[in-house]
């Protein structure tokens, strides 16, 4: 896999092996692996600091390519959670963020204990997770999307259109949606192959917007000059390569911007909210479907969205005739 072959090179052999593992074995998506990366790599450089070689102001640029697992022998519960205390202080003091971390923390020493055995006793056995809050998504309205929609204009306007047609209908998640390639969709079958989380693969049904949006978009998508690599991609950059996570954000915040919506509140993937909340609250799709076109492995993921029908008993409780009788 080329895309990891720069993390690798980054990495100590027991770490390496450790990803290589959860990318073969487990399966995990390159995005995942990625993360686990980062997280695993922001805990060695924090092991060396603990240890007295490397200061903290270094952290952020230390190399961890020789990194001795005899310091990883020594890790104790109580370390973990001095680490966990310093991502909370010195990064972020996100539920979500520091969840990950721990998640990242686990299923490493779960594997030097139990899978690669260079571990007797596992110190993250008994590591808690920070219990996350739930929040309600935000989403746009259906009349906001509408609005969204409307304003895309310049020179890339069909790819753009395209891009944001798919969000809104669709309810993919960003990852999914730049790597899409041309051999992924059928629009004579209607259809969308996407490969989720856990490069889990699904079929989304794409209606008459999409088709029109898609078929508009590959009249002008550029076929010369595309990089080697890149060549299959559906959406393409200015640059003629797979357009990124990055320049798919930009493009959003332009456009909400252009069409006086919040653009520090809303991300692409608050359009999947929106397009899970128009379909079950307007379009009445119901929960399970609703699932298995957002690609969620538990159902209670997705009864996040059921929240969008309490307006509606909320305005019946307002509209009741008691409603406003005062009582002496």
């Amino acid at each position: 896999m080329p895309d990891l072959s720069n993390i690798y090179i980054k990495c100590p052999v027991f770490l390496k092996d450790y990803l290589t593992y959860m990318s073969v074995i487990k399966g995990k998506s390159q995005n995942t692996i990625k993360e686990y990366f980062y997280d695993l790599r922001m805990f060695l450089r924090y092991v060396l600091y603990m240890n007295g070689l490397c200061k903290k102001s270094e952290l952020n640029s230390i190399d961890i390519a020789e990194f001795d697992f005899k310091y990883i022998e020594r890790i104790s519960l109580s370390d973990l959670y001095a680490f966990m205390a310093y991502v909370n202080n010195e990064h972020s003091s996100n539920d979500c963020y520091r969840a990950r971390k721990v998640a990242s923390l686990k299923s490493f020493f779960n594997y030097l204990t139990i899978k690669d055995k260079s571990l007797k006793l596992n110190p993250a056995a008994n590591l808690e997770t920070p219990k996350i809050k739930k929040r309600m998504p935000k989403y746009l309205t259906l009349e906001q999307s509408i609005s969204f929609l409307k304003v895309i204009d310049g020179e890339f306007k069909d790819r753009d259109l395209a891009i944001f047609v798919l969000f809104l209908n669709c309810g993919l998640r960003l990852s999914e949606l730049v790597g899409i390639n041309l051999k992924d969709f059928d629009l004579d079958k209607r259809t969308l192959k996407v490969i989720g989380k856990g490069n889990k693969e699904r079929v989304v049904y794409l209606n008459d917007i999409c088709v029109d949006a898609l078929t508009n978009y590959l009249k002008v998508r550029p076929v010369d000059q595309v990089n080697y690599e890149d060549r299959d991609a559906l959406f393409l950059s200015n640059q003629l390569r797979r357009i990124s996570n990055r320049m798919v954000e930009i493009l959003a915040k332009k456009y909400f911007k252009k069409a006086n919506l919040d653009y520090d509140m809303y991300t692409p993937h608050k359009l999947r909210h929106t397009a899970a909340t128009i379909m079950y609250r307007d379009g009445d799709v119901d929960i399970r479907t609703l699932q298995e076109l957002l690609g969620h492995a538990s159902l209670s993921t997705t009864q996040l969205y059921t929240h969008v029908k309490n307006d509606d008993l909320k305005q019946a409780a307002d509209k009741n005739p008691l409603a406003n009788i005062k009582i002496e």
